[in-house]
């Protein structure tokens, strides 16, 4: 919880600082020439009555296509970090607070269960059609109760067992309700998850559904779907999945709208202008001033340095960020014309094993959901090695709990069992039984039988490769024989999703502002609480699916949504602390090394980009810098 009553109070005065006083304003070029050509209508009546007035930088010019470099296998949310940020709140440039976006403002009661917000009147999708109350309200009341759309209710809507309800007070005014007292919704509502309530158009979303389509049949039949549910998702996508990027047709609220949309066999993802954007420079210029977005479809993460070098990406934030790449991309950087992009991460760990306690591998499970085993295996870890191979030294050793500069910082979820000790490993290993060693003289199990962990990645994730590497020779000096699966990033998430893994590698988010995503502290992410995803389907359905978690991840669960609920900050703080402090008992997720500052890349010609941003999911970085209002210059 962050700042609630200066969030408050900035809600309400945006409305004021946000008001335009351009009587005449300004707009691009190509748009000017349709106004002229009587195939668009002027600026003036493309504007909310108010646009927001973005003061993040100078006043820019038009033109010009940026160009970024995206991965062709299920990479969407690149394209979501770049121009899909626009929620009802959004973060600030520095990742404190939640802002007004296309809410101008909002209040709140007193016990924190309704939310009044105040739509910017005139808003327009880029379809030209008024974007109203009737838009949320659609989202919240018809797909959120819906379960043949949402088999359970993202769980970021859900509060006292209730999923929010919208109530429409006037064409731009709606009010969220919720089941219980829910201090974080501005921050969630800033969050990529937290985008649902802005993600439909109703005008256009509704006609894929059988209450306000009579003839959604033939439209079925024509498109070759078998349920409205799967049809709505490939034309109006969601928020995480590549569909969300493959319809041209779709209005959005972006500052650009698609042209050659992401899928199949392309090589690039084409963005133009959207000419109904909702924001103005200080001079009365509709943003954004960058006329179109090229997006690269580059698979192999080594050719994307490659392009970076040869001066082929005007701005590059993900998956070269390695501090491996940096000094390559530090060479270059002249000839090549760019700058490096100082980017502060607010993970803990920068790469952590998640062992999975749902495994479909009877003859690992036992193991991964042993607790004293999972502490020998973190003993065995010699994470001063990885910080120097792997990370360059500019790492500290670590587990997953929030980083000490946090105000939830927890000693022991963040160091426990990190000391390199062998001698105290190979003790822990011989208690639990696994003494027999095989002729290479790794482990086997008290019935004779070898033992053999495998553990996951994506190719993309070079460091964390590099990292699993060194920590399968420190669990070979143990006698655990250990396999490294690399895999395309669909394979992965499918091989999550149906638990056809042992462990699992990702960061841990929550170094920084750990409540907004809790995902390794507590298994409430579907697709990214890799300890168990059965785990997330349990607490998701109400136990109605998935499996029973064990009792201290129940408890923990239990904590979550009295947390979400809590009324009083200060108690909001205690719960969460039993949360973290309950984490480190269960210790399902083992970190390795603290997320290091890292660096991408943007032109020296690329002008309003900031010198630092955080690097985090939840931001979701880049696009709070706003990009719309970045410019080329001359």
């Amino acid at each position: 919880m962050r700042n609630w009553v200066p969030k408050l109070a900035f809600g309400a005065a945006m409305l004021l600082a946000g008001t335009s006083l351009a009587a005449d304003y300004k707009e691009a070029p190509a748009l000017a020439e349709l106004v002229a050509g009587g195939k668009l209508p002027a600026v003036a009546a493309r504007l909310p009555d108010a646009p927001e007035v973005v003061k993040n930088g100078s006043v820019g010019r038009y033109g010009g296509v940026l160009r970024s470099a995206i991965r062709g296998d299920g990479d969407h949310n690149a394209i979501l970090r770049l121009v899909g940020n626009q929620g009802l709140t959004r973060w600030n440039p520095d990742y404190t607070k939640a802002v007004p976006n296309l809410a101008e403002s909002w209040t709140v009661n007193a016990d924190a269960t309704e939310y009044t917000f105040k739509l910017r009147k005139g808003a327009k999708w880029s379809d030209g059609k008024p974007f109203t109350a009737d838009d949320i309200t659609f989202t919240v009341n018809d797909l959120f109760n819906d379960k043949a759309f949402f088999a359970s209710p993202p769980s970021q809507y859900v509060v006292g067992g209730k999923v929010m309800r919208a109530e429409k007070i006037d064409d731009y005014t709606v009010k969220l309700i919720t089941g219980a007292s829910y201090l974080r919704l501005p921050d969630v509502l800033a969050t990529p998850l937290g985008q649902h309530p802005t993600l439909y158009a109703k005008h256009y979303c509704s006609q894929f559904m059988p209450q306000y389509n009579p003839n959604l049949p033939k439209l079925l039949a024509d498109a070759k779907q078998p349920d409205w549910a799967t049809l709505f998702r490939q034309k109006c996508g969601d928020i995480e999945i590549p569909a969300r990027w493959s319809n041209p047709e779709k209005p959005v609220m972006d500052p650009w709208v698609l042209q050659t949309p992401y899928g199949g066999s392309v090589t690039q993802v084409l963005l133009r202008r959207n000419p109904y954007f909702w924001q103005v420079d200080a001079a009365g210029n509709q943003l954004p001033y960058i006329d179109a977005l090229n997006l690269k479809i580059i698979s192999d993460v080594q050719a994307i340095v490659l392009a970076q070098i040869g001066g082929q990406v005007d701005l590059q934030v993900r998956h070269t960020n390695t501090i491996n790449n940096k000094p390559v991309l530090a060479q270059h950087a002249k000839e090549a014309g760019y700058v490096l992009q100082e980017m502060t991460p607010t993970d803990s760990s920068g790469m952590a094993l998640w062992f999975n306690q749902s495994s479909k591998n009877a003859k690992t499970k036992p193991w991964l959901s042993n607790r004293d085993f999972r502490q020998a295996l973190s003993l065995a870890m010699d994470r001063d090695e990885i910080n120097e191979i792997v990370f360059l030294g500019q790492g500290n050793a670590w587990q997953i709990g929030p980083l000490p500069a946090d105000k939830f910082y927890n000693e022991r979820l963040g160091t426990q069992y990190i000391k390199h000790d062998v001698a105290e490993a190979n003790r822990i290993l011989d208690k639990l039984g696994l003494t027999k060693r095989d002729s290479r003289g790794m482990r086997m199990t008290p019935e004779g039988e070898k033992l053999f962990i495998s553990i996951d990645a994506m190719v993309v994730d070079t460091a964390g490769i590099d990292t699993i590497e060194l920590v399968k020779k420190h669990w070979a000096v143990v006698g655990i024989d250990t396999g490294i699966n690399t895999m395309e990033r669909s394979l992965y998430y499918e091989r999550a999703q149906n638990s056809d893994y042992d462990i699992g590698t990702y960061a841990v988010p929550g170094g920084m502002n750990p409540t907004l995503d809790p995902r390794a502290l507590i298994a409430i992410h579907t697709i990214d609480s890799r300890q168990s995803i059965p785990w997330t389907k349990w607490y998701a359905s109400g136990g109605k699916q998935g499996e029973e978690p064990s009792a201290g991840m129940k408890e923990r669960m239990a904590l979550w949504d009295q947390f979400k609920q809590a009324a009083d900050p200060a108690e909001a703080d205690k719960l969460f602390r039993r949360i973290l402090d309950l984490a480190a008992d269960g210790f399902e997720v083992m970190g390795t090394v603290q997320a290091v500052t890292t660096f991408g890349t943007h032109s020296v010609k690329l002008m309003n980009v900031p010198t630092k941003m955080p690097f985090a999911w939840d931001y979701p970085t880049p696009g709070p810098t706003m990009l719309q209002q970045y410019y080329f210059a001359n």
